[in-house]
């Protein structure tokens, strides 16, 4: 299981985060997501999804539900397709998109986004650094994502933010 601190500049409390991959086959598995508010002391956010790798097209393709604070249930699908710019794969462009629709199927939310991300190994001894850079479209919202070893800071240029630190 893979657990992690959360903080945003949005947020009021810590978030402690789990995410649990069951395999269903080789390029096949279940993902469930779970987040507990530290200050409500009840879980703000679960979900499940079933997501399928694509190797041989650097995809993936997911479908799930996902239970929220509010007491909403939503369905949801994402893809994701990275397009390697250097033969190492340590550069490449992704694409990615989210679709997620109420139980009754009247309320829509779609998110999307490209991003350059570049991955260096062993930038300074046992550390390494993970830059992304890319835009929301459908918001059109700049962003950077830095990575270091278990560290991830989040930031836009609406302001927003996040902090996550994996254990």
């Amino acid at each position: 299981m893979e657990t992690s601190l959360r903080y945003g500049g949005d947020a009021k409390a810590l978030r402690i985060h789990a995410k649990e991959k069951i395999p269903i086959d080789s390029k096949t598995f279940l993902q469930l997501h779970g987040e507990l508010d530290t200050r409500l002391g009840a879980p703000s956010y679960l979900s499940a999804m079933i997501r399928h790798f694509y190797p041989d097209l650097s995809a993936s393709l997911g479908v799930g539900v996902q239970y929220d604070k509010n007491g909403k249930l939503r369905y949801n699908v994402r893809a994701k397709k990275a397009f390697p710019v250097t033969t190492n794969g340590l550069l490449s462009f992704n694409v990615k998109g989210r679709c997620d629709v109420d139980k009754e199927f009247k309320q829509w939310k779609s998110r999307g986004g490209a991003e350059f991300s570049w991955s260096i190994f062993n930038f300074q001894k046992d550390q390494d650094v993970r830059l992304k850079l890319g835009l929301e479209m459908f918001d059109q919202v700049p962003y950077l994502q830095v990575r270091e070893n278990n560290w991830t800071f989040i930031a836009d240029t609406n302001g927003r933010w996040n902090l996550r630190y994996d254990l």
